[in-house]
């Protein structure tokens, strides 16, 4: 072999005959990256291609310890503000499923419409009493609590350029599939029993 440098040559017995190498060809063969290895090769250009896309994975991390990375990316509660978990237990002093609504809406960013712009429907569902069973709500998403609250009968409407909420009726028919839709999975779910 041609080399641009001086090596000097070498000569080792091997069994039944004489064998003469380079002093480069020798370092080659007992090296790791010895063509003649083609696993070692293999699992250092794997290697070498984890580390190039781990590092491109947690482009948006930031590491805040020696151990300890935290995504520079908002969470969707953060993006998505009905989307924020809640778990509540409602004070006595709040009775009516309006209060209700003002009582999960306080921290969240939104607010409820305004009363001469809400439906006579849906003033007449905030002014109904709060049922026992939703003293405790969660743990859900904002969103869920709410049209929990509603029930069936109501959809939730979000205004979120002026991050307003209120609710409106469903129709009869919305209504009338829903309670279908309900009774359905209770007959499958006692002939599962």
């Amino acid at each position: 072999m041609d080399y641009p440098f001086s090596v000097p040559e070498r000569t080792f017995m091997m069994p039944a005959r004489l064998y003469q190498t380079t002093e480069a060809e020798s370092i080659m063969k007992r090296s790791f990256f010895n063509p003649a290895n083609p696993g070692a090769v293999t699992a250092i250009c794997i290697a070498c291609l984890c580390t190039v896309a781990s590092v491109n994975l947690q482009a948006s991390d930031i590491q805040t310890g020696r151990y300890s990375m935290v995504s520079s990316a908002p969470t969707q509660a953060q993006s998505e503000l009905l989307e924020a978990s809640v778990t509540v237990q409602l004070p006595d002093r709040i009775q009516t499923i309006g209060e209700t609504v003002r009582y999960l809406l306080q921290r969240s960013g939104y607010r409820l419409a305004a009363t001469e712009s809400t439906a006579p429907e849906t003033l007449a569902l905030f002014a109904l009493p709060l049922p026992a069973v939703h003293r405790h709500l969660g743990p859900m998403t904002l969103r869920e609590a709410l049209e929990t609250l509603a029930g069936p009968a109501f959809h939730l409407v979000q205004d979120p350029v002026h991050r307003l909420i209120t609710f409106e009726q469903c129709a009869v028919k919305q209504v009338a599939a829903h309670e279908t839709m309900n009774m359905a999975n209770v007959e499958v779910a006692q002939d599962d029993d």
